[in-house]
């Protein structure tokens, strides 16, 4: 069965325009179904479609020799034709591709294509086609997707109201899957507890390890274990410097690294928000995982959060990827921090956030400073208790 997602909504606005649609993001978030789910919508209204992966290697071979040969796949017609093509990315040129099939022939088709993460798409789209896409990226499942996944329509229709103890508990036993298994679609589904941990693990290794091959990184057990020590590092600075001396290998590869998993879409790093260079500036970022399963897998931790030593940490990474719901763009969002270590958690243009999985711990005083320099951002404190009234407006 092919659930909808949200990011169907912003897709469908573009839908009829001229310019082709890339879907993007890390493995196994849905990009497939998600192209499914466009081709039936456009089918229903008449359209013709015509569907082609591109891990098939005779289509690859064909493609590859020449654009135009996309016209030997399909028939004739009169009316615009809509290509749907899974994995781009294994084109030799996918940026030619695309960039000549629209300038001599969008008249006759549409491309809508999946890329399976932003690496390829930084490494090999270029600018010339700027003005000839829309770029999508699709990331797991939020929790009102997760929610629509385990088909909990009863439960969703309580959403804007005082709710039943039955429902509360609920809703709360649903929560916690989410935050401890995550939200790839694949786990979502599985309601058995070590089927998904065996799901995680084949999300981890084996698809993790292809963006790695794909980037050309030999040495993948280095790679692996800097995965590991960012999943005991979230929240925290990353001193790229430092992480070389602990792996013993360079400072270049470190950030090599780095930057394969940010285009991967396995961690984000933030940077700081300043406007004071004198008190205000680090150049270190700070480090949060796309999706608290990834992250548990990485620490071989599948505990409740009650019974974790990590409870601020894994709080702050709950939040942020909350946060990136709403502002879509990774680098909107910021964090504070002083040279005499004064911190803030998240910055956003209108808004800041200081995260604590109990709010008993604030220390007002610690966010004076702040408040002060910045009177026109609106400051609030988020605990763990309170995410889900914050991002999804339950009532508990």
């Amino acid at each position: 069965m092919l659930y909808p997602r949200d990011i169907l909504i912003e897709i469908k606005k573009v839908i009829n325009r001229d310019e082709f649609i890339i879907l993007t993001g890390a493995r196994q978030t849905g990009k497939t179904s998600l192209l499914i789910i466009l081709k039936n919508i456009l089918e229903e209204r008449g359209k013709n479609c015509y569907y082609f992966n591109l891990e098939n290697i005779e289509y690859l071979k064909l493609l590859n020799k020449n654009p135009f040969n996309i016209f030997e796949l399909i028939p004739d017609s009169k009316s615009k034709q809509n290509i749907f093509i899974d994995e781009i990315q294994y084109l030799d040129d996918p940026t030619n591709f695309l960039k000549l099939l629209y300038d001599e022939k969008k008249d006759k088709l549409k491309v809508i294509a999946t890329g399976s993460s932003s690496f390829y798409i930084d490494r090999k789209f270029k600018d010339s086609l700027v003005g000839r896409k829309f770029l999508f990226e699709v990331r797991p499942l939020n929790f009102n997707e997760f929610l629509i996944f385990n088909e909990e329509e009863d439960l969703l229709k309580q959403r804007d109201k005082k709710l039943t103890l039955y429902y509360r508990e609920r809703l709360l036993e649903l929560w916690e899957k989410y935050i401890i298994y995550g939200g790839y679609p694949k786990i979502a589904l599985e309601e058995k507890d070590d089927i998904k941990k065996i799901l995680l693990e084949e999300i981890g290794a084996s698809y993790t390890r292809k963006d790695v091959i794909d980037a050309g990184i030999k040495n993948t057990e280095k790679y692996f274990l800097l995965l590991k020590i960012l999943a005991g590092q979230t929240g925290r600075l990353v001193n790229s410097q430092e992480l070389a001396n602990t792996l013993r290998t360079s400072h270049a590869t470190i950030k090599e690294y780095l930057y394969v998993m940010r285009k991967s879409y396995q961690i984000a790093l933030i940077t700081p928000f300043y406007r004071n260079l004198r008190k205000e500036l680090t150049k270190m970022p700070k480090v949060y995982f796309y999706d608290s399963g990834l992250r548990n897998f990485f620490l071989s931790n599948y505990d409740s959060i009650e019974k974790r030593t990590d409870k601020g940490s894994y709080t702050e990474n709950i939040i942020f990827r909350e946060l990136l719901n709403n502002v879509k763009d990774p680098d909107k969002i910021k964090f504070w921090r002083t040279q005499d270590k004064k911190e803030l958690d998240f910055v956003l243009p209108e808004q800041a956030y200081e995260v604590k999985y109990d709010l008993s711990r604030i220390k007002e005083s610690r966010y004076a400073e702040f408040r002060k320099e910045y009177p026109e951002i609106k400051f609030n404190y988020i605990s763990y208790d309170s995410i889900l009234k914050k991002f999804y407006g339950w009532k508990l």
